[in-house]
């Protein structure tokens, strides 16, 4: 029977048209259901998509305030690290809100394995991302993720220059700059070279240069001005008023002098001053004069107690043993100012105290090198783009223009306790003795016109022609006077 109906089906045309028309327009609502059906889910799946990005486009950052990574500015906060999160949000594409650590903690895992600080906050889904000069250590890899460090760091020492620096050979010198000290000599030659002119050119001092021989030779001006830079009289001295005016000038010149060098030698040797010579962690391991310690909880503290150094492993049980650690960067700043401390950090920010404080120095040895980099949750997909827009940041250059903007240096010398004299400290000296050099030779002219006047009244000859030929008299070096003079006598003898 139903080979007999599958027959007649495929046997009466009619029937066959009226079938395969239903079952086309079957297809075609199937069809058009499978349509609406993929319209409709790809509608949710992109709506879905748009809700997790509106969600995920403003970011949750965590920071901590530390100068000059993050500082207030009125309500806002700047920054090395707000102006890297700028230009890392600009390249990978999100909004985010800036919020400061609730405990004022980097990150410091207890003994029960829980996280404080940016890296807790991280890790327990309260912030997105911790950009702060974070330390990548192993410990905090394990807890959250990390993207290629921004800025590339070690240990080292920060303490007062006085510390730091022992003596050397030529510290005679410091109480007055490199300016200073050519700034004198330039004086001391050019009032030798004034004593000789004016020894020569006045009549009081050289009466009769046709047979009478000028006791100021050029030696013995830049002997005579010796002797009066150390107090110490160094005969033949001058008898004309023109010479007199220049010995003056130049002996006030050196009371003032003297007494500007042996004050600042006296405070720049003043017994505060310990100098104890640090220059690196061994050295300051085999001293107990200064006390020194490190942040408490820190990375930097981490590497002394795990390390197998016997130097280091003998720093952290000092450390350990005094409770020398500080609560903040800046009471390790505060105590290495005031001396007999010896603070131990990371060299980025030791180096930022430094451009700060003058009197401050790190010391040139650096250990235990590392990076800082930005915190996400562990497994985040902001990890891979992120360090991505950091390498993208150091090879345009980028990062080191922030470092130099917000490194710039803003030492301040403390005026009261200045070690080295400035040139401008004694300009007003230098412009006396200018003065004095510049009377003492038209003195010295004045004199020789004055007595060229009456020679030429008695000879009766013009002044000029007179003045001229003293001129050329008095100014004949000293070689060619000794020549006339063993010629006269070849003369005499013949």
């Amino acid at each position: 029977m139903k080979a007999f109906l599958l027959i007649q089906h495929f046997t009466e045309p009619q029937t066959s048209f009226q079938v395969t028309s239903w079952t086309l327009d079957r297809m075609q609502i199937s069809g058009d259901k499978m349509l609406f059906s993929f319209f409709v889910l790809s509608f949710g799946f992109f709506l879905n998509m748009g809700m997790c990005t509106a969600v995920q486009s403003e970011l949750r950052i965590t920071t901590i305030k530390q100068e000059p990574y993050t500082v207030s500015k009125g309500t806002q906060l700047e920054g090395f690290c707000m102006d890297l999160l700028s230009e890392v949000a600009k390249k990978v594409g999100f909004k985010y809100r800036v919020q400061l650590v609730k405990d004022g903690s980097y990150g410091r895992q207890d003994d029960n394995g829980n996280w404080n600080g940016m890296i807790g906050e991280v890790v327990r889904g309260e912030a997105d991302l911790a950009i702060a000069p974070l330390t990548l250590t192993a410990a905090r890899e394990k807890a959250v993720g990390m993207t290629k460090p921004f800025m590339q760091t070690g240990i080292s020492i920060l303490l007062r220059k006085d510390i730091s620096e022992g003596s050397g050979f030529f510290d005679f010198l410091t109480p007055f700059t490199a300016e200073t000290w050519v700034g004198i000599l330039i004086a001391y030659l050019g009032t030798a070279a004034s004593i000789f002119l004016a020894a020569r050119l006045s009549p009081c001092e050289w009466s009769q240069p046709h047979s009478e021989q000028n006791r100021f030779s050029f030696l013995h001006s830049l002997w005579f001005t010796a002797g009066a830079l150390t107090l110490q009289g160094a005969g033949p001295h001058p008898k004309a008023l023109s010479g007199r005016v220049i010995c003056c000038s130049w002996w006030l010149f050196t009371v003032v002098l003297l007494a500007c060098y042996f004050s600042n030698l006296s405070s720049s040797k003043s017994p505060e001053s310990s100098q104890l010579t640090v220059k690196g962690f061994e050295d300051l391991a085999n001293q107990d004069m200064i006390e020194y310690g490190c942040l408490a909880g820190s990375s930097t503290l981490a590497f002394f107690k795990n390390s197998n150094n016997p130097v280091y492993r003998r720093i952290y049980e000092h450390m350990e043993r005094t409770k020398s650690f500080v609560s903040s960067m800046d009471e390790g700043v505060r105590r290495a100012k005031e001396g007999n401390f010896a603070f131990i950090g990371e060299s980025v920010s030791l180096d930022l105290a430094v451009a700060r404080h003058c009197e401050l120095v790190r010391a040139h040895e650096v250990i235990g090198m590392r990076g800082y980099s930005i915190a996400a949750a562990l497994g985040s997909p902001l990890i891979k783009n992120l360090s991505v827009a950091v390498l993208q940041l150091s090879e345009a250059g980028e990062l080191a223009y922030l470092r130099s903007k917000w490194w710039a240096s803003s030492c301040i010398a403390d005026k009261a306790k200045s070690t080295a004299g400035q040139l401008h400290s004694l300009k007003g000296m230098f412009l006396v003795l200018s003065l004095g050099l510049v009377l003492g030779a038209l003195l010295a002219v004045l004199e020789l016109t004055s007595k060229s006047r009456r020679s030429a009244a008695e000879q009766r000859k013009s002044c000029c022609t007179v003045l001229t030929e003293e001129l050329s008299l008095r100014l004949r070096t000293s070689d060619a006077s000794r020549a006339q003079e063993n010629a006269d006598k070849d003369k005499e003898k013949a």
